[in-house]
């Protein structure tokens, strides 16, 4: 046989066919069949060639598919439904309160006239354009890493562009850096949040604490000349002198300068950095420098998309006093821990109805090939998958047997990704503080906040 002919056709007795394609690639005995409308039943038959000619059609078994999705359960009420409509006019709401704003200050501007202009130019000859910070001394500060291949932009006295955010901050900051961190999806509005922040600001500590990450933040963008501060790297940076420091992250396209520094390789500012802390105290900048390759190599890697298809994603929380963790790999920190069960993205009804066949203990622990499967394939890729995926995470199979699949919905994450979830026994699905948690990043996972996790899923997948 030197090549296949696919025929296939909304009629049984094929007339008229629908399409065909030859299949001369006999290293692979897998088509592909496109353009298919949602509920129309098709049948489909191929024929063999070789050099006496072709043979004789044989049909498919089963003689017939329908495409179909898994929203096509009856009586299954999607739980997003109304919700995209809703965000919407909510967006719609706060656009055009920024306009209004946006409008305003422009008219302010454009009255203020020229005198205010020298003022301002005359008062910059008597003021030092350097406002960054040098040394560290007991606080909360923001910096921004600009770099390009494993150039940075460093300011003229070799330091990494700093700002002092607050001269003291309390143990529940992790929460304002949780808030703090969904500024990169709006760094252009940083000004209108002010505005709007200033006037509801009371005597609430939250409230100033925001207002005070907010000004720096403003602050460091005028300094840089950019709004673009990059997306914020996943925890702050602590030492034992008191200090934290949040870290944002922006890859340039060259070596442009944003304001008046200069670009220096990685390497070299590592080697020159003189430390006025002791190696077994290091401050918060010292521990930034020893890890800026780790840092930047997790900002490329949160970048990274998956290719199209349908994914089992195995899902494992970590809980601490203030905040909850999601388990992902190093190498790609933006999804679950996951394997791909196939290329196509698409979950058929009939998939679907037979993965709500399965509960409990039998999600896993029942799949075999003599189940009632709606097509043995999708049961032998969904058994390989699963074996797989645990391998991945460290577990033995009959670990396994109280795993569950989630049987809510499949999770689409835009541009033809789709998931399965593995899940673990109830009890097991989130580890509480005390417990003993496996996955470091020694044996390469991570446990990223949930908050920056779902700002990398948005980031990557819509």
């Amino acid at each position: 046989v030197t090549c296949f002919l696919v025929e296939w056709s909304s009629s049984e007795d094929f007339s008229p066919l629908s399409g065909e394609i030859i299949m001369d690639n006999l290293h692979s005995l897998r088509c592909s069949i496109t353009g298919l409308r949602m509920g129309q039943r098709y049948y489909v038959r191929v024929s063999a060639y070789n050099m006496r000619g072709w043979g004789p059609p044989r049909k498919s078994t089963p003689e017939y598919a329908s495409p179909s999705n898994w929203k096509d359960c009856s009586g299954r009420e999607l739980r997003h439904r109304g919700h995209t409509e809703a965000l919407e006019r909510l967006l719609q709401q706060v656009r055009a309160a920024h306009q209004h704003y946006n409008c305003r200050e422009s008219s302010k501007l454009q009255n203020a006239g020229r005198k205010q202009s020298v003022s301002r130019s005359l008062k910059h000859l008597f003021h030092s354009s350097n406002k960054f910070v040098k040394t560290l001394k007991r606080g909360l500060y923001l910096s921004v890493i600009l770099f390009y291949k494993d150039n940075l932009l460093v300011t003229n006295e070799d330091q990494i562009p700093i700002v002092e955010i607050d001269d003291s901050h309390s143990s529940s900051v992790m929460q304002d850096f949780l808030w703090f961190t969904k500024l990169s999806c709006m760094w252009d509005d940083i000004r209108w949040l002010r505005q709007n922040m200033a006037v509801s600001v009371s005597s609430s500590t939250a409230l100033q604490a925001r207002q005070k990450m907010l000004s720096a933040a403003a602050q460091l963008q005028n300094l840089l000349g950019t709004h673009n501060l990059g997306r914020v790297f996943y925890e702050p940076i602590k030492d034992r002198h008191g200090n934290m420091l949040i870290v944002t992250v922006r890859e340039v396209e060259s070596l442009y300068s944003f304001f008046n520094g200069k670009w220096m390789q990685v390497s070299k500012l590592q080697s020159q950095r003189k430390s006025l802390s002791t190696p077994e105290e290091p401050t918060a900048l010292d521990i930034l420098l020893i890890t800026i390759q780790d840092i930047l190599s997790y900002h490329k890697r949160s970048q990274q998309r998956l290719p199209p298809g349908l994914y089992l994603g195995y899902l494992k929380l970590c809980s601490s006093v203030d905040q909850i963790k999601v388990l992902v790999l190093q190498k790609l920190p933006n999804v679950l821990c996951h394997v791909k069960i196939r290329d196509n993205s698409n979950v058929s009804k009939d998939e679907w109805e037979w993965i709500q066949t399965l509960s409990g203990s039998e999600s896993v622990e029942s799949m075999d090939h003599t189940s009632d499967c709606p097509t043995q394939l999708f049961l032998y890729e969904l058994q390989t998958a699963v074996k797989a995926l645990l391998k991945q995470i460290n577990l033995p199979l009959h670990q396994a047997k109280h795993f569950r699949l989630y049987t809510q919905e499949v999770l689409e994450l835009g541009h033809n990704v789709s998931f399965l979830l593995l899940l673990p026994a109830s009890d097991d699905v989130c580890t509480a503080p005390g417990q003993n948690n496996p996955y470091t990043p020694h044996s390469g996972f991570l446990n990223l906040p949930l908050q920056m996790f779902e700002l990398g899923i948005v980031a990557c997948f819509t």
